[in-house]
């Protein structure tokens, strides 16, 4: 057993994941998104970063624990399943309150602008506002896509726009498909 968990954590020293978009524009004028270009004529449009996630590991633990009492609070006011408020802020923040994303999402829910406006987020680095409009948002989701969860977490990363645009499946963008992934792992993986 000792050996498996050595095993274990010398793998997870070792993993970084990057997810760069590629767009490619075929002759008859369609468009194709990727992050697995298939060859040279797909451009890369956007780079990510490489994601270290076993660096973050010790500090997210301890941070988990630091926000449990308001990720609890917000689940139980909003009446909104609390393994899927520490999933999504595990899979956005790592539960890392000073998170910022290229695109300008911020804090533990990584909330964008617009969305902290219409959910009254004066401080999206504010723990306590973040959770709750985070927390608010995800109650509307659920909502509007009747509980189905994968729709409500492919809304909470692409917009609910994108989930009705594409007649409520998950959008075919490969981030938007892994995040729907990773944060379904990660609520099931708390039952």
């Amino acid at each position: 057993m000792m050996r498996i968990a050595v095993l274990l954590t010398t793998l997870l020293i070792s993993i970084e994941v990057q997810a760069d978009i590629y767009k490619f524009i075929s002759n008859d004028g369609r468009i194709y998104y990727t992050d697995k270009p298939k060859n040279s004529l797909y451009k890369r449009i956007i780079r990510t970063r490489p994601i270290n996630y076993s660096a973050a590991l010790p500090y997210m633990g301890t941070n988990k624990k630091k926000f449990a009492d308001l990720i609890a609070e917000a689940a139980n006011r909003h009446q909104v399943d609390a393994r899927l408020l520490h999933a999504v802020i595990q899979a956005e923040s790592a539960y890392d309150a000073n998170a910022i994303s290229s695109a300008g999402a911020v804090g533990l829910m990584q909330l964008m602008p617009d969305t902290a406006r219409r959910y009254g987020v004066v401080n999206r680095n504010d723990p306590v506002q973040n959770i709750d409009g985070g927390t608010h948002y995800l109650k509307d989701l659920l909502r509007m896509f009747d509980s189905n969860l994968n729709l409500v977490v492919a809304a909470y990363n692409a917009g609910e726009n994108a989930v009705i645009r594409y007649n409520h499946t998950i959008p075919p963008y490969p981030e938007t498909q892994n995040y729907v992934k990773t944060v379904m792992s990660l609520y099931y993986r708390r039952s």
